[in-house]
């Protein structure tokens, strides 16, 4: 399996799929991906009449509930530095940033209209966070926030670190990771597999199919669904 980037095409028609459904996929490879890879705690989705965004991360960690420790020069290197992260690479894009505070994560909210419209113009497509979000009638259009909370601050919202490991609602996501979310939450792609997904949902659908014609057709019966079951188990 070659490690070169997905192509637009081929991301764009992951996007025709929903998170659950590649979740479901997954388990076709390997039944670990029941338990791992994917978002665990709820998020609020903002915008869930958009389509799935599909992007490589580009991960941060923030705090918002004190002030920054570094001075105003050190402030500004990092800010400097993040953008040049960020805008480093091709897109899609998804930021996945970390809120580091804690059971006050959401306290302040680093996503608003001028960080959505930052990250939109650096190639992202949309934010999954931890943290709060804001500025909900004033965000970039069609960039999609997942978040854990929204909330009316930026309080003392600033960057902690970029481009290391972080734990987003109990998904862990590395630099440069693909990632599928939805308004169902968010799934980690391992790379040697994403281009084998399409195939794994089309089986996927095959099974369920059998499952549901049975249930809709006329004269539906209880042993009629258990033979339907027993069958969409042979499929292949």
């Amino acid at each position: 399996m070659s490690n070169k980037p997905l192509s637009r095409k081929e991301l764009e028609h992951l996007r025709t799929f929903d998170t659950p459904t590649i979740c479901n996929a997954l388990e076709v490879f390997d039944p670990r991906f029941r338990s791992q890879g994917y978002t665990l705690d709820p998020l609020v989705c903002a915008f869930p009449k958009l389509p799935p965004m599909v992007g490589y991360a580009k991960t941060a960690t923030m705090r918002a509930m004190r002030p920054a420790r570094r001075d105003k020069k050190a402030e500004d290197r990092i800010s400097a530095a993040y953008i040049d992260y960020v805008g480093a690479g091709s897109g899609p894009k998804i930021a996945v940033v970390q809120d580091l505070d804690g059971n006050q994560r959401g306290r302040g909210a680093l996503w608003g209209e001028v960080n959505t419209t930052m990250h939109q113009a650096l190639g992202c497509v949309g934010v999954l966070t931890n943290g709060s979000v804001r500025d909900l009638r004033m965000i970039a259009p069609e960039f999609q926030l997942l978040a854990g909370s929204v909330g009316p601050s930026h309080a003392h919202d600033h960057l902690v670190g970029f481009g290391g490991e972080v734990n987003v609602a109990g998904m862990i996501v590395a630099d440069g990771d693909l990632v599928h979310a939805d308004e169902h939450g968010a799934v980690v792609i391992p790379h040697e597999l994403a281009r084998k997904l399409p195939d794994a949902v089309a089986l996927v659908t095959r099974r369920e199919a059998v499952i549901l014609k049975a249930c809709r057709e006329p004269g539906f019966t209880v042993d009629k669904l258990k033979k339907a079951i027993a069958k969409s188990e042979q499929v292949h």
